[in-house]
């Protein structure tokens, strides 16, 4: 790999504080772009890439099947290496700028009905058992605070507060964020608590294994799965999909979308709005199920 990549991986890693999965996504696009460039046989002169060079990548990409999505991620990793490059006097122009990013089709998040999730989270379960009030405390606190799976596992027990009904959440970029939420949940944590304490003290996270050490990923995620699953949910079932419904159900319910917009902890409005259409989209649906003039006329 050339010494501009590796300096430029150093800079969004140390300087930009990106997180090591964003770092390692950049480094994989812009190892492929520069093997494609140079057939791995000689160093990359970045000055002497064009913008002819890129399209050719992008046909690459297109033919070994690669999707719109992937091949406008991997055309913009090479476009901010170039935006570095320019602001350290190392290129004068980006060869990238002038490449049409692939258009990705609209897609409306995927999202759990709250009567599924109603009858998930009443569903009822042995309160002695601590892996069972744990999984149940995962869901809920998914679907009732709407943060994503890797704030959940870095949640610490100290930024949990049933008392004031707070989470401090360790959000994306390294900006912290404060949630509320109810005295069901606030319930839920004090019982998950009491068991946990009893198998293992002086927990720093606040979700853990019954051998008192943190969760990972795949586990969360085949909670998740498998608690949908057990009430039908037939779309994709991650956690992820438990934030979208949590930001669905806010604001069907008359939420300001600058509020969910705080929440979710998005750092631009436009984020946020893609569950405006959601709400949209289920209200056209009432409409053409219960209205007369609909049912009739065919919508």
């Amino acid at each position: 790999m050339g010494k501009e990549i590796d300096n430029y991986l150093q800079f969004i890693r140390l300087e930009k504080n990106l997180s090591p999965h964003t770092v390692v996504a950049y480094r994989c696009d812009l190892e492929q772009w520069e093997q494609f460039l140079t057939g791995g046989k000689e160093a990359l002169d970045v000055k002497s890439v064009t913008t002819g060079d890129i399209r050719a990548w992008m046909l690459h990409l297109n033919k070994q099947g690669d999707s719109a999505r992937t091949m406008r991620r991997k055309v913009q990793a090479v476009r901010s290496f170039y935006k570095w490059l320019m602001k350290q006097g190392m290129a004068s122009d980006s060869p990238a700028a002038a490449v049409e990013l692939a258009r990705i089709p609209k897609r409306l998040p995927q999202l759990v009905r709250s009567s599924s999730m109603d009858e998930l989270l009443d569903q009822e379960i042995d309160e002695t058992d601590f892996v069972q009030v744990r999984n149940r405390l995962i869901v809920m606190m998914l679907y009732e605070t709407g943060i994503r799976r890797a704030e959940l596992l870095d949640l610490l027990d100290r930024n949990v507060d049933t008392a004031s009904g707070e989470l401090k959440v360790h959000g994306k970029r390294d900006k912290d964020r404060i949630i509320p939420f109810g005295t069901e949940l606030a319930q839920a944590i004090d019982s998950y608590r009491l068991l946990r304490d009893e198998l293992v003290r002086g927990c720093e996270h606040f979700f853990v294994k019954e051998d008192g050490n943190p969760l990972y990923p795949m586990l969360v995620y085949r909670i998740v799965h498998r608690a949908l699953q057990e009430v039908g949910v037939t779309s994709k079932r991650s956690p992820h999909v438990l934030r979208h419904s949590f930001a669905t159900a806010m604001l069907n319910d008359g939420a300001a979308i600058n509020s969910v917009k705080e929440l979710l902890g998005h750092e631009s409005l436009a984020t946020t709005q893609i569950y405006t259409h959601v709400t949209f989209s289920e209200l056209k649906n009432n409409y053409k199920l219960a209205h007369p003039r609909a049912l009739n006329k065919g919508g």
